[in-house]
């Protein structure tokens, strides 16, 4: 398998996904390159090479599925694409193994520290935990780096074979100043090998290695491998600095003993972590595939479809012609592998392990796996970021065909096409009877997608919502005793309400400040009402404290606020929480109006529909956004 970030032709076994899968990576390049936030579909087809009709209906059927949006005919990365990455970073066990580790190193040294993993003839980061100054030093999650331009290149290359080797050595020629490498700068002047190879002999002598300002001027790093079982190494931790702190010599003296007191604790996690996982097993795999297909068909109250149908089906049947269930279903695919059970144990149907009588499927995989070596061309000796993971015995985690195919509700004739299409593109590997995800999953939208805020995230939602009920909406959080201000999409009216970004209103004259109130726990709650003095800022306004308490609670049990004039004459309010992963009310939702354009009870029943099910896409976003990592820059919310 070629080490290029160049993708490979678009002429595999199954050609709608192979297709879908480099419209996401165009989308991608554009958007980390250029940073452009949409593009227009004639972008995709000079940067595809695909026909226009091909385009648009790879672009449906990414729409349909919630992983792009579309707007006229501007095309963006949606939320949604990132659980695709998230089912990589959940089977490599790395993040909840390691993360606990940087985000105690970072604390101890005052620098970030990050997680890096090989793929191919590059580096891609997994765990970042920075340190918040003005000048901040952060790799993407999911961006990819040449090995020769970071510290945990020379610790991976240090394995590499000959053939290995023959494939860096030719993507050099191919792209000498690195512009295919959208996270770091790209070269004024090729430069030699010579010094990389020396330095991947050090590093191998050493047992750490050094990035004395490789990426950019400034910046100095250190890192040492994490090894599995085996000896091999599966991961690099990396501690970043800036030469007005420290030079590459103090830096690598301040941080190689901590590094190397954490080392066997960090080894012994990952060992640990394959049996944890491996009880998950398959059903979160199947609720998470199935669902995300078949979301995108309309929910009725009698569909017709027989328990087990191919959701993918559905919804071709739904959507008509425009919808490609063959691209539908190998994201789903790809996206089941992400709960796959560890350790070489089945997640369903067969026998544990390798050994053992021969269960239902094993002879098919068996047989996708002669083929699927013989597509990649997979048998170098490097690594690709999952526990265990190298060529030979000893890897854990992965799924099995028969597990895929139950996971997805899909035949394994059609599970097994996906998974060696996956495989044949670097998107998955094959080891036995069980198959995995690779770190290059992460280059479908992951890096700028892992750079949203909270407010990124909500806007897209709240400008639909606008959309849709034709009045202004706003986010909130509780700040002391007020509100503030994160986030507002105005309606263009004659007569509309003028709030802007900062504003703050005392929390209990106002929907959004009685949602967040409610979502405190009881005596946090408690505590915040019998610090407040009610003012009456209107002939409305709640003042009396036990009243207030009496509308707290109701807004608790109802889900939901009304202020109406108790904040200023005419001005009526509808407001709704907003939770994170974890079920903690994080922000609140609310729907400004004017009090002359209908009952109080009218806006509630018109309203309230609507921001319910803006405020539950927000969330799903968040859960997604969230699932393996905290959420990017900007504002904060729910820590």
């Amino acid at each position: 398998m070629s080490f290029s970030p160049v993708p490979p032709p678009v002429n595999g076994p199954v050609g709608p996904l192979e297709r879908g899968l480099a419209v996401l990576r165009e989308l991608t390049r554009l958007a980390a390159h250029e940073g452009r936030t949409t593009v227009r579909p004639g972008d995709l087809v000079r940067g595809t090479g695909l026909a226009r009709s091909v385009v648009d209906r790879v672009v449906g059927t990414l729409e349909q599925l919630g992983y792009v949006t579309l707007d006229g005919r501007d095309i963006g990365l949606a939320v949604r694409l990132m659980e695709l990455g998230n089912a990589y970073l959940a089977a490599s066990g790395l993040p909840a193994a390691l993360g606990p580790f940087a985000e105690r190193l970072a604390d101890g040294l005052d620098e970030s520290v990050s997680v890096a993993v090989p793929d191919g003839g590059g580096v891609r980061f997994v765990v970042q935990v920075t340190r918040r100054r003005t000048m901040s030093l952060a790799f993407r999650i999911g961006d990819l780096l040449p090995a020769e331009r970071c510290s945990p290149g020379a610790l991976f290359a240090a394995e590499w074979s000959g053939a290995d080797w023959a494939a860096w050595r030719a993507r050099r020629v191919e792209d000498p100043l690195d512009t295919a490498f959208p996270g770091v700068p790209p070269r004024h002047r090729p430069a030699s090998g010579e010094d990389f190879e020396a330095r991947v002999k050090e590093a191998a002598r050493d047992g750490w290695a050094v990035d004395d300002q490789l990426i950019e001027p400034g910046l100095v790093a250190v890192s040492v491998p994490v090894r599995d079982a085996s000896g091999r190494i599966v991961c690099a931790v990396n501690v970043v600095s800036h030469t007005s702190r420290h030079d590459v010599d103090s830096l690598r003296a301040a941080v190689l003993g901590p590094l190397g007191a954490e080392l066997p604790a960090m080894e012994a996690a990952l060992t640990a972590r394959r049996p944890r996982l491996a009880a998950l097993g398959a059903s979160v795999a199947s609720a998470a595939s199935v669902a995300s297909v078949a979301s995108v068909v309309p929910v009725t109250g009698d569909s017709g479809t027989a328990v087990g149908e191919d959701p993918a089906r559905m919804a071709k049947r739904e959507l008509g012609a425009g919808f490609l269930q063959s691209l539908a279903r190998g994201l789903a695919v790809l996206r089941a592998l992400g709960g796959a059970a560890p350790g070489g144990v089945q997640v369903s149907g067969g026998t544990q392990g390798s050994g053992g009588t021969q269960g239902p499927g094993q002879g098919e995989a068996r047989a996708v796996e002669d083929a699927a070596r013989g597509a990649s061309g997979a048998t170098g000796g490097m690594t690709y970021g999952l526990v265990g993971a190298g060529p030979g015995g000893g890897r854990g985690g992965g799924m099995t065909l028969s597990a895929v195919a139950e996971a997805t509700g899909l035949a394994r004739a059609t599970a097994r096409r996906s998974l060696l299409t996956l495989v044949e593109l670097g998107y998955a590997e094959v080891d036995g009877r069980t198959f995995r995800p690779l770190p290059r999953v992460l280059e479908l939208g992951y890096a700028p997608l892992a750079e949203l805020g909270f407010t990124d995230i909500a806007q897209p939602h709240m400008r639909e919502l606008v959309r849709t009920v034709h009045e202004s909406a706003s986010l909130a959080v509780l700040d002391g005793g007020d509100i503030r201000y994160i986030a507002r999409v105005p309606t263009v009216r004659i007569m509309s309400v003028n709030i802007t970004i900062g504003t703050r209103f005392p929390a209990y004259a106002t929907s959004m400040g009685r949602v967040l109130l409610a979502g405190l726990d009881a005596d946090a709650r408690a505590a915040h009402l019998a610090g407040v003095r009610p003012e009456p800022l209107t002939r409305h306004t709640v003042t009396d404290v036990a009243e207030l308490a009496r509308v707290v609670e109701r807004a608790a049990a109802e889900g939901h606020a009304l202020v109406d004039q108790e904040l200023e004459e005419g001005l009526r309010s509808l407001a709704v929480p907003v939770r994170d992963a974890r079920g903690r009310v994080v922000a609140a939702l609310n729907v400004a109006t004017h009090a002359g354009r209908g009952t109080a009870e009218s806006a509630r029943g018109e309203l309230l529909p609507a921001l319910r099910a803006t405020a539950a896409r927000i969330e799903a976003d968040l859960a997604t956004a969230s699932a393996q990592h905290a959420l990017g820059a900007g504002e904060r919310v729910g820590a």
